[in-house]
């Protein structure tokens, strides 16, 4: 694994365009060399901005309709909930540009939670044409960093943090929306980019815990990340760096 690059901006908005400018300058490098550019997005609040700057800012820099957008991980709940991951992502960003359905991969919030992981796994192999074994490879990884570490839907101490073998995942959090679906970490580690979005003081700890404490990634879920073939981003605004030894 090639060493992070960690790049702290000023203040939460000038995290969000930095977002999306390199969101924009892959998903070119990519559609460029394959002709496809394959995207796994985040839920939470973070994200949001990003996701409006690259349909409104940015949305002349991307060539839309060679974008597949994919899901790290859902809340089980129905698409039109306010809880929605991929319910945010079409409000802030899907629902403005011209994209065909068969380019949005959602995680079925709305079906039981197993059905809906294994359905997942289903749709990951056919869209990456892989087989039980093999692992998809995103042209990103969005993730953003819970208070407590964790990632996707993966939380500390929970067993799905050692899970080798699944692409997705039914889990069941200690979270407001505890019943979810969300990606296993070799699949976010075979991505070509992981690209974390960080904001505010409040996630200052983890930051720190995650990129300069002892490893513990059953404590610190974040710190599994390390893709094995590609490289790894993190962005975050000086509130969100505030106790890095290196914040600068």
């Amino acid at each position: 694994m090639k060493e992070p690059q960690i790049q702290i901006l000023e203040d939460a908005s000038a995290t969000h365009v930095r977002a999306a400018e390199e969101i924009a300058h892959f998903a070119g490098e990519d559609i460029c060399i394959h002709a496809e550019f394959n995207l796994c997005l985040t839920g939470g609040s973070t994200p949001a901005a990003t996701y409006e700057l690259l349909a409104t800012r940015f949305r002349l820099s991307v060539d839309w309709k060679e974008v597949q957008f994919f899901w790290g991980d859902e809340r089980c709940v129905p698409p039109g909930d306010p809880a929605s991951n991929f319910g945010m992502a079409n409000r802030t960003m899907l629902g403005q540009l011209a994209l065909r359905p068969e380019q949005i991969h959602r995680m079925r919030g709305e079906d039981p939670p197993e059905q809906a992981a294994r359905a997942y796994e289903d749709e990951l192999r056919r869209c990456f044409s892989i087989d039980v074994g093999e692992w998809p490879r995103f042209g990103v990884v969005l993730l953003g960093l819970g208070a407590n570490a964790h990632i996707a839907s993966l939380f500390p101490g929970h067993p799905a943090l050692h899970e080798a073998e699944r692409l997705a995942m039914a889990v069941t959090v200690e979270a407001e929306q505890a019943h979810r679906v969300t990606l296993t970490a070799p699949v976010i580690n075979h991505a070509a980019r992981v690209l974390f979005m960080v904001t505010g003081a409040e996630k200052a700890a983890a930051v720190k815990a995650v990129l300069e404490g002892p490893r513990d990634p059953d404590r610190y879920p974040a710190q599994l990340v390390a893709p094995e073939d590609g490289e790894l981003l993190w962005l975050m605004d000086r509130a969100a760096a505030s106790l890095l030894a290196k914040s600068g």
